[in-house]
């Protein structure tokens, strides 16, 4: 797991296993700051199926719309096991509200050029976008010299918006190129360079 970043001094520090659920949607006055490992945004449609929104990494804030006055709209659950620090909105300093500006303007970038992948590039190019971006994640080690991501093919249609199906078929196609290296749970990232390749295709 990732160092640590240094902690805020109002935040009181909270751990969370894998598979937890950190918050769902509704009102709340809390927004997060993330210590350690991988947490996971998103939406549940009237089917109950998930459509991954954005991944959250040390460092990064989720739960801002908090300071809006707005309710969650979205899902927080822990991918991995993960250390937070919990803020109540309203002791949040000026210092810690221009971070959490900074923070949110990032991942609203990564969000749309996310979008525009969905609306405009193949599926070969959203599966090797989100393998590049999960590299230095929490679901990501060293193994033999070759980054490595523990994810299952379920998990991963959920991240590009697509079904189990035709994302095995998009990585049997990687595997074919020489792209990756694929095992149960787990995508070995055997050339970075036509991942990232593909993903711009």
């Amino acid at each position: 797991m990732e160092n640590d970043p240094d902690p805020m001094v109002n935040g009181s520090a909270e751990a969370y296993e894998a598979g937890a659920v950190l918050y769902v949607p509704g009102a709340s006055a809390v927004v997060y700051r993330l210590l350690s490992g991988l947490v996971r945004l998103h939406a549940v449609d009237g089917e109950g199926e998930g459509v991954t929104l954005r991944y959250v990494k040390p460092g990064d804030w989720f739960g801002e719309e908090v300071l809006a006055g707005l309710p969650r709209s979205v899902f927080a659950d822990a991918v991995t096991d993960v250390r937070v620090e919990r803020f109540e909105v309203d002791e949040l300093t000026a210092e810690q509200r221009d971070a959490i500006v900074v923070r949110m303007a990032v991942a609203l970038d990564g969000l749309y050029r996310g979008m525009h992948r969905r609306a405009t590039r193949r599926l070969t190019a959203r599966v090797a976008a989100e393998l590049l971006e999960l590299r230095d994640s929490a679901l990501a080690s060293d193994e033999g010299g070759v980054r490595t991501v523990l994810m299952t093919h379920d998990a991963l249609a959920t991240s590009v918006g697509s079904v189990r199906e035709t994302v095995t078929k998009v990585v049997g196609e990687l595997v074919r190129l020489g792209a990756i290296d694929a095992g149960y749970g787990r995508i070995r990232l055997r050339d970075e360079a036509m991942l990232r390749r593909a993903a711009d295709g």
